[in-house]
């Protein structure tokens, strides 16, 4: 199921295909929770393989270990913490009504110089369980460290 849904929300981020013409491509997806769950969790801010930044070491309500994919409109507020325990507030896709939309904006310049540029936009809303995508509202620092 995990699996599938982030399928899902790499298919709406657009992927696009380059023809034998087109020499250069520029693509830009962003993420973000229009709907959710509001709280507070603690955990560890990692930064993502794919880019931007992940809450590791969460635990749910019987201690089991999560996840979420963190989706902020700046940066700033959480790149100074990589490697630190953190309390963040925000809204979390997977709890209640989640709604998440995908923005992709893509820049193609062809062999002749000819630019075309895209826009896309995807939503996906409904019981997201396995879109572990965490809206950061408020970042406060606990260690310096995380386990």
């Amino acid at each position: 199921m995990v699996k599938l849904c982030y399928a899902l929300v790499a298919l709406m981020a657009g992927a696009v295909q380059m023809s034998a013409q087109e020499v250069a491509q520029k693509t830009q997806s962003k993420v973000s929770v229009e709907d959710g769950r509001s709280i507070t969790v603690t955990g560890c801010v990692a930064r993502n393989p794919d880019g931007g930044f992940m809450l590791t070491n969460v635990a749910n309500k019987a201690g089991a270990l999560g996840s979420y994919m963190l989706t902020l409109e700046d940066d700033d507020d959480v790149k100074d913490h990589v490697g630190h325990r953190v309390e963040i507030e925000g809204k979390a896709a997977d709890k209640g009504s989640g709604r998440i939309k995908v923005e992709t904006k893509s820049e193609t310049t062809a062999a002749d110089g000819d630019k075309s540029k895209t826009t896309s936009t995807a939503e996906v809303k409904g019981d997201l369980k396995g879109l572990p995508y965490l809206g950061v509202k408020k970042v406060k620092m606990l260690a310096s460290v995380c386990p």
